[in-house]
């Protein structure tokens, strides 16, 4: 790995999340239970770790009882540059099913364009990119 990637404790929701972000995002997804882990904490069909590698990378498991899961104050994703214009929409457009519009896309002063977004996940996105000369 060359670039640090979010490993995000999930309250239950691996499964759907990182599936979720593969449907958007593209990648290879690896989810392997905790019982395919040789875990004992309960449940047992619970992810124990999960794995997004691609375009966006993302690791993510569920929390065991008494773990804290995910919050984001402060923290953003940022996908500035990442893409061209209409797959940076779509990404927004998609992320922000179920979620929350922070910062509607939208042109800046300085000529680029971003928004914000918390998905429904609790993931807080910053998207952004350049419009074509």
């Amino acid at each position: 790995m060359s670039a640090p990637a979010p490993y995000v404790i999930f309250p239950g929701t691996t499964r759907d999340a990182l599936s979720t972000y593969q449907r958007i995002f593209g990648g290879e997804l690896s989810l392997h239970t905790r019982e395919d882990l040789r875990r004992t904490e309960q449940p047992l069909d619970a992810i124990g770790h999960g794995q997004l590698t691609g375009p966006v990378t993302v690791f993510g498991a569920d929390g065991t009882d008494g773990q804290q899961t995910v919050r984001t104050a402060g923290l953003m994703l940022a996908l500035l540059g990442a893409a061209d214009a209409d797959t940076s929409r779509r990404w927004f457009a998609e992320l922000s099913e179920g979620g929350t519009v922070v910062d509607d896309l939208h042109a800046r002063p300085w000529g680029d364009w971003d928004g914000r977004v918390v998905d429904r996940f609790g993931l807080s996105w910053l998207i952004g990119f350049q419009p074509q000369a």
